[in-house]
């Protein structure tokens, strides 16, 4: 039985409409590679929209664990399209080596892989920026960057003059543009405080080095808009993979801690070229508690044994970095704002079983701001820090969870903690996870 055939096996099958979107509700890193890995089983299209090889999915297949950056959840089905849209930001040497790496697991990566022609692409330069920038963070707090070069890579992008989509890699001036661009990033992180041999920029060499990786992904770009554009006039299903969370989210988001794209529910049509009335269904995702990387406020955050436990018994370590992640408890204050920014229509929570052993739980409710209660998610940061969070106690069930398969089997206070949840973000939780692997999810 091959890797294909072998994992259809036991998956719980959900029910799927024309055009669903997954997006993540938190700071990230909540789980959405599985949502979108079982989801795909009824959509012919798996998309992703935005971000670039900051954002790590880990999808669980028979046991395997699968971490991925830039190569859609979708790929462990074969008959599924995959497809890099214009609004991703391009690393080719990691999406290479993303490649190479599921080819050598017989994961197939063929024409069932298409990229953006549209799609910016990382260079040296942008790595640099990167690492300067951050150094230079307001107040000596860092953003919390990944030190990819994504935010350089988009800014260059708003720029316009400095920018190389994958497209330019096949045209007959791509050496002269790569050229200019080299004289003028020299002058720019010399301005940023590099030392001369940070910015030995061999135009030559990246010309040539790019032409390579041009030339092995020449199979897999298109048009993706123009493609995406014909499959949803012509009803095919299409699933949408949002990377990061939406408070993360580059206009709606924890401004100035988060990513450099618009990565709540509101980055679809931007990043894909489809208009969001083609949306019939969005999914939330969020942890059954909170996570953040980096740099920002978190007013739910446990820095001590609580959040420790939590970390530990969710292996929260970055996919990407495998930085510690900072845990808390549930913020359904911020999940409700999300939830209403990225037009939700239902929950999928993740990580339930990490809860397993507390004997209670909070939730966050409400906020207090100066003395006064309020429910909705400040504008400003600096206001954010100046939040406490009011928390409600609920009992744990501390009983396991992760053989469990049915909602009706879930322990009484593990159901009121999810219809409490569901209660306050005024969305029904409609999926469950309580483990990594396809099988361990409970569907409503």
């Amino acid at each position: 039985m091959d890797f294909y055939a072998r994992n259809r096996v036991r998956e719980p099958r959900i029910e799927t409409v024309p055009v669903t979107c997954v997006v993540g509700l938190q700071w990230g890193d909540e789980a959405k590679g599985k949502i979108v890995d079982l989801l795909t089983q009824g959509h012919e299209m798996v998309v992703r929209y935005q971000g670039g090889s900051n954002a790590g999915h880990t999808v669980v297949v028979g046991g395997e664990s699968f971490k991925l950056s830039l190569v859609p959840s979708g790929i462990f089905r074969p008959e599924v399209q995959c497809v890099v849209a214009g609004g991703v930001v391009l690393n080719p040497k990691s999406l290479l080596a993303e490649i190479d790496g599921l080819a050598r697991r017989s994961v197939q990566v063929g024409k069932n892989l298409l990229i953006s022609d549209r799609a910016h692409v990382v260079f040296p330069w942008h790595f640099e920026e990167d690492r300067l920038l951050d150094r230079l963070a307001t107040g000596g707090e860092a953003i919390g960057t990944t030190q990819r070069g994504i935010g350089p890579c988009y800014r260059d992008k708003v720029g316009r003059s400095l920018a190389v989509r994958l497209g330019d890699l096949y045209r007959d001036g791509f050496g002269q543009q790569i050229e200019k661009i080299v004289k003028a990033k020299r002058q720019i992180l010399a301005g940023l405080g590099a030392a001369p041999e940070e910015i030995a920029l061999d135009a030559r060499a990246i010309t040539d080095e790019y032409a390579g990786y041009a030339r092995r992904l020449a199979p897999h770009v298109t048009d993706t808009t123009a493609l995406l554009l014909d499959a949803v006039e012509s009803g095919k299903r299409i699933l949408f993979e949002g990377a990061q969370g939406a408070l993360l989210d580059i206009d709606h988001g924890t401004f100035p801690y988060v990513t450099s794209s618009n990565s709540s529910g509101v980055g679809v049509s931007s990043g894909s070229g489809v208009p969001g009335r083609h949306v019939t269904r969005v999914i939330g995702v969020i942890k059954a508690y909170t996570t953040r990387v980096g740099g920002g406020p978190f007013p739910t955050e446990q820095d001590n044994a609580i959040g420790q436990h939590i970390r530990e018994r969710g292996n929260e370590y970055g996919t990407v970095t495998r930085r510690p992640r900072r845990c808390g408890w549930f913020d359904a204050v911020a999940a409700r704002y999300t939830a209403r920014l990225s037009g939700v229509d239902e929950l999928a929570v993740m990580l339930l079983d990490v809860l397993d052993d507390f004997a209670e739980l909070k939730i966050c409710t409400a906020y207090e701001l100066d003395g006064k209660r309020t429910t909705n998610f400040p504008s400003h940061v600096d206001d954010l820090r100046r939040i406490v969070p009011v928390l409600e106690t609920m009992p744990g069930w501390q009983q396991p969870t992760t053989e469990l398969r049915r909602m009706a089997d879930l322990p009484e206070n593990a159901k009121k903690y999810l219809d409490r949840i569901a209660q306050l973000l005024g969305r029904p939780v409609t999926i469950v996870s309580v483990g990594p692997d396809r099988e361990q999810t409970i569907l409503a």
